[in-house]
């Protein structure tokens, strides 16, 4: 029986993190993973194959190009699941293989196999050939992640009617697409297949789609999907999915019927720990499937950890790799720095949305005097040179000491533009700073400086009218 200082239970991206940065303190490691699934959800059918499919559309598509060389501009014609799937085979082989030596370089074990917990400190793993090995730990990093949600009224069939794993495997472009659940996968899907000229309709149970975003965002990017001929369903709950040798018949509990060629359903994600046998360990996972953690992400047993999906929301591959981090270093008694708690989020849409920090709704809720600052993609010739029109960055600026409470980013390099905002956050830095700044021009980046005008110009309207000085001489705008 093999022992180790850690035990790590999934190789997605909090697995890994937490396995390499035990071995980098000199620790024992083992990762234990599914035969075919080292990665985890996010390199196999999730974060890295979608994020592949979404820039292969975009590229054979010719979508970004099209408000310079017109609306009927494509690359491809006739866009089949083999141009998409080419690019998302050699990516994810690729991945696979940097996971694969980055364990091996820094001596983590790589056990391939089911695990199941036979006591507290103690795991069993039924290999692919019918062998069990057993091996102990001092520490445990449960990292299983999740798997879709799939009700029991709904018959999946892998082809026709789908779930987010499922559907990187349809063997064709559908005509028309009934995405269930508006959530930051299904939009994303949505998104991807109206591009590709799918006429898709989207049902959400709740009044609004992705509630935590902002508003003003979220109204453009579903401006934009309905430009591209998406239709909304709020507040409509699916009643059952009908499968018929020409289809499927979406049926809503207000008695509307959807037919469409295919039916994606992406309406949550469940826990993996019911094969786990977490009780032996003196475990519960909720309802879903997910654990309970504190703010070091230990479980109810203190020398195990959850970190990842499998521990709710935000359940980002980019906050899993942090929390697997965190997770070991704390096992260890290494020093885990504060961190700042500001963490972007990214919505791989077409276009993409990120942010990070506060909305507009939250701190109206929150009675927190701000003001906002926006640049537009079509005032910065960056954004015309790349044929962006509609996209925007936003900032939110506390109007009495003038640092940034929250940056929203919509359009072209969303996701990476966020971050500026984000360093200048955690450093505690102003709007100053970004209206002093110098920008390589043309850039999107620029228009930091043009939204941290936009704000301070606005208040500096407003000591005008008190007759208040404001203390910062700043040029116009």
């Amino acid at each position: 029986m093999d022992h180790y200082d850690l035990v790590v239970i999934g190789s997605g991206p909090a697995g890994q993190k937490a396995a390499i940065a035990a071995a980098k303190l000199g620790k024992r490691a083992a990762v234990v993973e599914r035969r075919d699934m080292v990665g985890g959800v996010c390199i196999n059918t999730g974060t890295v194959p979608s994020k592949t499919m979404r820039e292969a559309v975009l590229y054979l598509t010719g979508l970004s190009q099209r408000e310079l060389y017109g609306q009927s501009y494509r690359l491809k014609s006739d866009i089949t699941v083999t141009d998409l799937s080419a690019r998302t085979q050699h990516v994810v082989a690729k991945e696979i293989d940097v996971i694969q030596s980055q364990l091996t370089r820094n001596r983590v074990a790589l056990l391939i196999g089911n695990a199941r917990f036979t006591g507290p400190n103690e795991i069993a793993v039924d290999g692919p050939d019918g062998e069990r090995k057993v091996v102990t730990a001092d520490h445990v990093v449960i990292a299983v992640g999740t798997r879709p949600a799939r009700p029991s009224t709904v018959e999946f069939d892998g082809a026709t009617i789908v779930d987010s794993d499922q559907i990187l495997g349809m063997d064709h472009v559908p005509q028309s697409m009934v995405v269930v659940g508006a959530g930051v996968i299904g939009i994303e899907y949505a998104s991807m297949f109206a591009a590709l000229g799918t006429k898709v309709t989207v049902v959400e149970k709740r009044p609004h789609m992705l509630d935590f975003c902002d508003r003003e965002i979220i109204e453009a990017l579903q401006y934009q999907l309905r430009e591209r001929g998406v239709t909304f369903r709020f507040s409509e709950s699916v009643k059952t999915v009908e499968k018929h040798p020409q289809g499927t018949l979406t049926i809503l509990e207000s008695g509307k019927k959807i037919p469409a060629g295919c039916v994606l359903y992406s309406a949550g994600r469940q826990g993996l720990t019911d094969e786990l046998g977490v009780e032996e360990a003196g475990l519960t996972g909720n309802d879903r499937g997910r654990l309970e953690v504190n703010e070091f992400f230990q479980t109810e047993v203190d020398h195990i950890y959850a970190v990842g999906d499998v521990i709710g929301f935000p359940a980002l591959a980019a906050t899993s790799m942090e929390q697997g981090r965190r997770a070991a270093y704390h096992a260890f008694g290494e020093p885990i720095g504060n961190g700042t708690g500001i963490q972007p989020i990214g919505i791989y849409s077409i276009p993409e949305v990120s942010y990070v920090g506060k909305t507009e709704e939250e701190l109206t809720e929150d009675t927190v005097p701000f003001e906002v600052g926006v640049a537009r993609y079509r005032e910065l010739a960056r954004g015309a040179i790349m044929g962006d029109s509609y996209g925007m960055l936003k900032l939110l600026v506390h109007a009495h000491d003038r640092t940034l409470l929250g940056v929203h980013v919509f359009g072209s390099n969303a996701a990476e533009l966020v971050h500026i905002g984000q360093t200048v956050m955690g450093c505690g830095g102003t709007v100053d700073y970004l209206v002093d700044a110098v920008f390589n021009y043309p850039t999107l980046a620029e228009g930091y400086k043009v939204a941290a005008l936009d704000a301070v110009n606005k208040m500096r309207a407003i000591s005008r009218v008190t007759g208040e000085g404001n203390g910062h001489e700043l040029g116009a705008h």
